[in-house]
C-alpha cells in the first residue's frame, strides 16, 4: 500500500518499480492483482488488474509513464474475496480513492453502522470496499472530509476487536493515512527551501527504500495537503 504527494507532478517510477522493497517488488508476495491511481487536474485516472505486478507488462507500461502529485497504489493479496477487478485496490467513489491493509473482523458491525447508499455502491465482496463505504458514510454524516475521517477512525478505534484497518483515503487535494493492525511508514522528501527538488510526502506499508523513514505510530491517523510536505497528525 503506497501514497505519494508531492508539490508538483513527479515520476514514481523509483518507488513503484525499482527500489529494494518496491511495488513491482512486493508483489511477489502480494500477486493477487495490482492497482494504481493518478490524480489529475480535476478527476483520477485508475489503473487496475488482477495480474501479479511483477508478471505484467501492463504494470511496467504504467509506471514508466508515471508523473503524478497524488497518486495511490496497492498490490493485493487476498484474504476476504476472489481475485477480480471488483476487488482490487484502490477503490474509487466519486473524487475519493482508496486502499486498505488488514482484515476486518466484523464485517457485520460495519455494514450494519453504513448508509443504504453507500451499501448500494459496492461492486465486489471485500471487506475493505465495505470499510471505504463505512468511511464515506461518516464522511458525508459531517459534510467535512476531514472531520468525517476523524469520526470513522474513532468509531473504529472503540471497538475492542476490529482487526487490521490500516488504510489510505485520499480526495486528491488532501490525503489520509491511518494505521491499525498493519504497519505504516512515512518519508519526506526533500526541504520545501530546496529549490531544485520536488517537495514530497510518501506513505507505504513497507520501507521501500534505504532512506530515513519514520513509521508511524499504531492507532494514528495522519493527513498529508495538497503542498506536498505537510504531515498533520490529527
Amino acid at each position: 500500500m503506497f501514497a505519494l504527494v508531492a508539490a508538483r507532478p513527479v515520476s514514481a517510477r523509483e518507488l513503484l518499480r525499482d527500489a529494494p522493497r518496491s511495488l513491482w517488488v512486493l508483489s511477489r508476495e502480494h500477486k493477487d492483482g495490482w492497482g494504481i491511481a493518478l490524480r489529475t487536474a480535476d478527476d483520477w485516472i485508475v489503473h487496475r488488474s488482477t495480474a501479479c505486478a511483477a508478471q505484467c507488462s501492463r504494470y511496467g507500461e504504467v509506471v514508466d509513464g508515471v508523473r503524478a502529485q497524488v497518486l495511490v497504489a496497492h498490490v493485493r493479496q487476498k484474504t476476504v474475496g476472489e481475485t477480480s477487478i471488483a476487488n482490487t485496490h484502490p477503490f474509487r467513489r466519486g473524487p475519493y480513492v482508496f486502499a486498505h491493509n488488514g482484515t476486518m473482523r466484523d464485517v457485520a458491525w460495519l455494514i450494519a453502522r453504513t448508509s443504504p447508499a453507500r451499501l448500494a455502491e459496492i461492486e465486489g465482496d471485500t471487506d475493505s470496499e465495505r470499510l471505504f463505504a463505512f468511511v464515506l458514510t461518516h464522511v458525508d454524516a459531517a459534510d467535512d472530509v476531514e472531520r468525517g475521517v476523524v469520526e470513522a477512525v474513532r468509531a473504529l478505534h472503540a471497538i475492542d476487536d476490529v482487526g487490521s484497518a490500516s488504510f489510505l483515503l485520499s480526495r486528491g487535494d488532501r490525503t489520509f493515512a491511518h494505521r491499525l493492525g498493519r504497519s505504516l511508514f512515512a518519508l519526506t522528501r526533500h526541504a520545501a527551501n530546496e529549490e531544485r527538488r520536488t517537495a514530497a510526502v510518501v506513505i507505504a506499508s513497507e520501507c521501500l527504500t534505504d532512506e530515513d523513514w519514520r513509521e508511524l505510530p499504531e492507532r494514528s491517523l495522519v493527513a498529508i495537503d495538497g503542498d506536498g510536505f505537510n504531515l498533520r497528525n490529527l
